[in-house]
Parts: structure tokens; sequence; C-alpha cells
């Protein structure tokens, strides 16, 4: 295996059933739960960490609906923990063993997050569901991946999106544009590509966490088996040294 320890990153985006937020899609989550049980007989050690952004997305909520920031962000927390819930629930019916570990205590709905816990628990087979974000407001999901990444010594994080890789400019916007194989940290930062947010490219560049950017929908989410089995798909992010 190239890779053992691995965190997945989904934005809340691919649970949701229609245009409208607030909506989980029932059928997509079964797809998830299908991946991550093939992934987890494979013998990979999961983390997912999922975004809330199909229920509430506090930035655009701040921006856009006059949310104070930091109301937004928490609304937007708890959304993650709805997703994570949804997906447990899954999990469980399909006799998967998993826990939710969460960045703000809430010790009814799910356990509070510890990396000495969480690393026992991913030790012990089980799929772990990582919510609440960092717990603070103004840090993104993906800083949330990063951070689980380095604390428990992952082997790589990948990034589900909707186009398949890392691209010299916006593939949706300029058909023309160029898609990296690979592509190192320093040429992301020189490039200034969106791959992750700053806070948490930093975090994988400083400890040298490589990233795969690889594409997933609710309609297919078999790429991401394939790039961690070492199949050529999407962009690696990393070092080559």
């Amino acid at each position: 295996m190239r890779y053992r320890r691995v965190i997945l990153k989904f934005s809340g985006e691919i649970l949701k059933a229609s245009a409208q937020h607030g909506s989980i899609d029932p059928e997509t989550v079964r797809q998830l739960c299908i991946l991550l049980k093939n992934l987890r007989g494979k013998g990979y050690e999961l983390g997912v960490v999922l975004g809330g952004g199909n229920i509430f997305r506090g930035l655009r909520a701040t921006t856009n609906e006059g949310y104070n920031r930091v109301y937004g962000d928490y609304m937007g927390m708890l959304a993650t923990t709805i997703n994570c819930l949804a997906v447990k629930n899954c999990l469980d019916q399909m006799n998967v063993a998993s826990q939710i570990y969460s960045a703000l205590m809430m010790p009814d709905v799910c356990d509070f997050y510890t990396a000495r816990m969480a690393l026992n628990d991913l030790q012990a087979g089980k799929i772990l569901l990582f919510s609440g974000g960092t717990g603070n407001p103004f840090f993104s999901t993906d800083s949330a991946a990063a951070l689980r990444a380095n604390e428990l010594q992952a082997d790589v994080i990948v990034k589900a999106t909707r186009v398949d890789g890392v691209y010299n400019k916006d593939p949706e916007k300029y058909p023309e544009a160029t898609k990296f194989d690979k592509i190192s940290f320093d040429d992301v930062l020189s490039g200034h590509l969106n791959v992750m947010d700053s806070t948490a490219f930093a975090l994988c560049t400083d400890n040298n966490i490589p990233i795969l950017v690889v594409k997933a929908s609710k309609d297919d989410m078999s790429n991401i088996e394939f790039a961690l089995d070492g199949k050529a798909i999407g962009t690696y992010v990393g070092n080559f040294n």
C-alpha cells in the first residue's frame, strides 16, 4: 500500500439532495459509506472530515445574509455534525465500526476530540468522522482536515473536488487549462493555485503531508479508491526529494 493512514476531505455540497440548502441525500450518503467500507476492508485507516455547506455555509451567510462571522461559523460547525451523524447512521446499518469526534463539546451526541483517543480508535479499525471543524471560528474544514492529518500522522490527505485535479487555471472557466499529474508545494504557492486554503496548505507544506486532489461526485466516488490504490488519477501535491 502506498498509504495506510488517510484523511478524506469532502465538502458538504456533495451530500446535498437538491439545489436547496438544508438537505441530505440518503443515496449519496450510502455511496459514501460503501466507499469507506471498501477502503477499510483493504486495510486503510480512515478519518473523514465533512463540510456543512449543504446545510449552512458560514462565510457565505456572513457575506450575503448579514450574519455575524463568529455565529455563522459556529452554525457551520454544527452543520458538519449533522452530516457526520447521517454518515455514522449509515455505517452502523452496514455494521462498520465508526466514531464521531467533535471539536465542540456535545457529550450527548458525539465524543469530544482528543488526538490520543482518536489514534486508539484508528488503530482499532474504526472509521473516524471529524465534526465541528477546528472548534474555532475563522477556520475552514480544509484547515480541520490538515490539522487532524498532522495530529494523527496521516500519510496523505485526499481532497474530493468537482474537477479532476489541479490545473494552472480554473478549468470550469478556461477550457484550455492544463492539468498537473503532480506538482510541488512550492509550485502551487508560486502559481497561486487553489488547492486548499492558505492555513491548511501551510500545515501540509510545513509538515510534508501530501495532498491527493481527486474528482468525486454523488454519482461516482470510485476515483478516490483508484487514486489511493496507486492509479494515475487526480493530482499529487507534495515534495519530490
